[in-house]
């Protein structure tokens, strides 16, 4: 994430689903120090205490909510994409200016209510956010997505800060046009399979 701009420093976190488990990005470790022995798991019931060396991200639990959630993504993505977050900040959420915001399941990309770090409310708002949408933004945070592998994850929310990105360009230069529920339900059909195949 931090080599593709779209994240920074030891901010940001990710997990996937491995059998009855999730496996989570430890807390507060630099990605470039990481090494897969470092990783933490908990069991995806909410059950028992984490495993492994160090203690898990401390957004373990809007993660473990979106995998619980959602059984059919196998990953999530968490970061602060420096647009994204911009849009987060001025509260907004991100409307259907570019037919791509089909990617995440509908015609916007919601903004999931303002909770602190790690708490279960924070959870409950980005899942509420995240119902019918495979990404969201977080106020005053951030941005989260879910990827059916992690692969597609991650290649989610690179597609998102672009979204935001443009969007704060359009603006910046003029009024965006914003496109009609009949028209992005058109384009919902038709990337129903587009992206990355999952491994």
């Amino acid at each position: 994430m931090n080599r593709r701009g779209i994240n920074q420093g030891t901010s940001g976190n990710v997990s996937v689903r491995a059998g009855d488990r999730m496996v989570i990005t430890p807390s507060g470790i630099p990605y470039d120090q990481m090494t897969p022995d470092m990783l933490a798991s908990l069991p995806l019931d909410g059950l028992g205490e984490p495993e492994g060396p160090f203690p898990p991200s401390t957004e373990w639990q809007f993660h473990l909510a979106l995998l619980r959630a959602k059984p059919d993504m196998h990953a999530v993505v968490h970061a602060h994409p420096v647009h994204c977050t911009a849009l987060s900040i001025n509260r907004e959420e991100i409307p259907a200016c570019h037919y791509m915001i089909a990617l995440f399941g509908g015609n916007t990309v919601p903004l999931a209510d303002y909770a602190l770090f790690g708490s279960d409310a924070l959870a409950d708002n980005v899942v509420n956010a995240m119902m019918d949408r495979s990404g969201c933004l977080m106020a005053n945070h951030g941005a989260v997505v879910t990827g059916e592998t992690l692969e597609k994850g991650l290649w989610r929310l690179e597609e998102l800060e672009v979204l935001a990105r443009a969007f704060i360009l359009a603006r910046s230069v003029g009024t965006p046009h914003i496109l009609s529920e009949s028209e992005i339900g058109d384009v919902l059909g038709a990337v129903k399979n587009y992206g990355i195949k999952s491994a």
